[in-house]
C-alpha cells in the first residue's frame, strides 16, 4: 500500500497521507524519548513490538464496539488509521499510584488507588505537557465538555477491558495515555479513540514480581527494553516463542525509506 507526503512527524510516529480520503498511514519508528524528549535514544524493532501490540488492543476494542482510528495493520511497521483533528489532551488513567502522581502527592509507588482516576495533560512540549482541569481545557478551547465528558466515559471503558485483558495474562495495569480525535462523516462530529496502546504508553508490571513491562525500563536505565515490550506481546499471543524480532527489524529495515 503506497502512502503519501509526510503529514506529521512526532517522537515515535510519523503520519503520511493515506491511499484514500480521509485516511492516514501511520509509522511507527524505533524512537525511544522520555521526560519530554530530553532522553532519547534509538532501539532496534521498538516500532515493530509497538505496532503489532497496539493493532491488537485497538482491535479488541473496536470489536467490542469502542470505536477507534485504526483500520487495519499495513505490514510489520505501518498502520492504515482514520484522519483524525487530534484533540490536544493527554487522558492519563491511573489504577495504581506511579511515577508522576507519586512524586506530586507522596503517596508511594505501588500503592492501590481507592478507584481508578483520570487526569488531563495538556500536549504542549514546550510547557511540558502540564497537567490541567476540565476548566481549563473549557476556557481555552481545547475541547468542548460534551467532547470531555465522551472521552472520560471512554477513557473508564477502555480501562476495565484492559484491567482484564491484562490480568488475564500475569500483567497488572498500573496506568496508561489515551489521545482521542475529532472525525465527520456526513456532517456528525464524533470523538473517536486514536494515537496508540503499548507498552510505550502504558505502565504494565508483572503480577508476581512486579517487574516492569514497560517504557519505564527506558526512563529508568533498567534495560532490557525489548525484551520486556517481546514479553507483552508473546503474553497477549501475538508473538510467536523464538520469534527473533531483531532479525525481523533489519530485513524490513531495507523495504522502509522515511520520506521527508
Amino acid at each position: 500500500m503506497s502512502r503519501g507526503k509526510k503529514i506529521y512527524e512526532g517522537k515515535a510516529k510519523i503520519l503520511y497521507a493515506g491511499p484514500e480520503r480521509g485516511t492516514y498511514i501511520q509509522y511507527f519508528k524505533d524512537d525511544a524519548t522520555a521526560f519530554n524528549n530530553v532522553k532519547k535514544a534509538v532501539i532496534d524493532g521498538k516500532g515493530v513490538l509497538n505496532n503489532r501490540i497496539s493493532e491488537f488492543l485497538l482491535n479488541q476494542l473496536n470489536e467490542m464496539g469502542i470505536e477507534t482510528h485504526l483500520i487495519k495493520r499495513v505490514n510489520m511497521r505501518e498502520q492504515l488509521i482514520k484522519a483524525v483533528e487530534i484533540i490536544p489532551i493527554e487522558f492519563v488513567v491511573r489504577n495504581i499510584a506511579a511515577g508522576s502522581l507519586s512524586k506530586r502527592l507522596g503517596i508511594p509507588e505501588g500503592t492501590q488507588l481507592k478507584r481508578p482516576i483520570i487526569e488531563y495533560y495538556y500536549k504542549d512540549d514546550a510547557l511540558g505537557d502540564p497537567l490541567v482541569t476540565e476548566e481549563h481545557i473549557d476556557i481555552n478551547d481545547w475541547a468542548s465538555m460534551e467532547e470531555i465528558s465522551i472521552a472520560t466515559d471512554t477513557s473508564l471503558r477502555v480501562n476495565d477491558f484492559l484491567i482484564g485483558l491484562f490480568r488475564a495474562v500475569g500483567i497488572k495495569l498500573v496506568d496508561f495515555k489515551l489521545e482521542f480525535g475529532r472525525i465527520w462523516k456526513d456532517d456528525e462530529k464524533r470523538v473517536i479513540l486514536a494515537d496508540e496502546i503499548s507498552p510505550d504508553t502504558c505502565r504494565l508490571w508483572d503480577v508476581k514480581d512486579e517487574r516492569k513491562l514497560d517504557k519505564d525500563r527506558f526512563r529508568k536505565d533498567l534495560g532490557g527494553l525489548m525484551e520486556a515490550y517481546q514479553e507483552v506481546a508473546k503474553r497477549l499471543g501475538i508473538m510467536p516463542e523464538g520469534t527473533n524480532i531483531k532479525e525481523i527489524n533489519t530485513k524490513i529495515s531495507k523495504n522502509f525509506k522515511i520520506k521527508k
